[in-house]
């Protein structure tokens, strides 16, 4: 069987919290090559993207320091050749909420899938939201396949997309280097 041309988009908030869920939430230790390598298994990868809000500081030092640590984030991904998308994030009521993220990934699916991109799209995101994305790649005749969390699985995913892979903690355990901890003096 020829191997399929793969893309692999990545919610970043979603898969963050999802990691952190599971105390596996080091970004900066995750090894993003290895993963889009286990996604796709004996397939071909076309491109990765990583999509999430961009961090403008307010000049408060919490926002300074989200800042530095994205900024840090998206240096380790393009190390490991993987593309980002950035939406915004809008604050009120002192609570920050993400925009323009799922359009950002539902539009990605979308020149996938009609600039014929691939065969198969994989998706790390439980949002919902994305489905009417996911029926179109579908209906060009694209594999939609979820990545999910098998502690938070989104059911309305597995149920529209074609394929459905939940990862369990000790899937995810290769990917992070373990923190070395400093000997006592």
């Amino acid at each position: 069987m020829a191997k399929q041309k793969c893309i692999v988009f990545i919610d970043g908030s979603n898969f963050y919290f999802k990691l952190k869920d599971l105390g596996l939430h080091q970004l900066l230790d995750f090894d993003f090559t290895g993963f889009s390598k286990m996604l796709i298994s004996e397939n071909e990868l076309v491109s990765s993207t990583y999509y999430v809000g961009k961090i403008r500081t307010d000049g408060t030092d919490k926002t300074k320091k989200l800042f530095n640590d994205q900024q840090k984030l998206l240096g380790h991904l393009k190390k490991h050749n993987y593309k980002y998308s950035l939406g915004y994030l809008l604050k009120s009521d002192n609570v920050f909420h993400e925009k323009g993220v799922d359009v950002n990934i539902a539009v990605g699916m979308l020149v996938a899938a009609y600039e014929n991109l691939c065969d198969r799209i994989i998706l790390v995101s439980s949002d919902t939201d994305l489905i009417p994305a996911v029926n179109k790649a579908r209906e060009k005749g694209k594999i939609v396949e979820y990545v999910g969390f098998s502690h938070r699985p989104s059911v309305a995913m597995v149920a529209r997309c074609n394929e459905s892979h939940l990862l369990k903690k000790e899937d995810l355990l290769p990917f992070i280097k373990p923190q070395v901890k400093e000997s006592a003096k």
